[in-house]
């Protein structure tokens, strides 16, 4: 639903990556967002920020419709909802024009990839073949090596170490 699973996805709005984190909100969820990496494109950190994001928003309002569009649209607009139609339901608050037609969709879009990933065979997903998730090692390496030989070292091409580190942004 945030990107289509790529982690090179970009809104209108400077969101980026899987879960479609404008910078401050990685920032303040620990990624790094700089000229040389950019963590909202790192898969698993991006994904464990986003569900800390996510539980944070569900603590704060109580309920995950409220919590999903707050993510989406982001918790001002959710909290300028509240305090001006005086309601924490969601459905009302699309009724009476809370949200951008985006937000207004997003919950519903939510719900049902839930509802398919929970029946797939029910929607004609059938067969689907689950993949293994991949194995990696992680490594630190000092500042400056260079992505063609971090690519040499682990016996892979310059396009394969990209695309299993689409969080490093530069050359090196």
């Amino acid at each position: 639903i945030e990107s289509g699973y790529a982690t090179h996805a970009y809104s209108r709005a400077a969101a980026v990556g899987l879960w479609q984190f404008i910078a401050s909100t990685g920032r303040g969820y620990k990624l790094r967002v700089d000229w040389w990496v950019d963590e909202r494109r790192d898969p698993e950190l991006a994904t464990d920020a986003a569900i800390s994001y996510l539980t944070d928003l569900h603590k704060q309002y109580g309920h995950w419709y409220l919590a999903w569009a707050a993510y989406n649209a982001g918790p001002g607009r959710v909290n300028r909802g509240i305090r001006n139609h005086n309601t924490r339901d969601f459905w009302t608050m699309v009724r009476k024009s809370s949200f951008r037609p985006e937000t207004d969709n997003y919950v519903p879009k939510m719900l049902a990839a839930a509802i398919i990933g929970k029946h797939p065979e029910r929607y004609g997903f059938e067969g689907v073949v689950r993949q293994e998730p991949m194995e990696h090692d992680t490594v630190t390496v000092p500042p400056n090596v260079g992505i063609d030989v971090l690519a040499r070292c682990a016996g892979i091409s310059v396009d394969d170490f990209r695309s299993i580190n689409p969080h490093l942004r530069r050359w090196a």
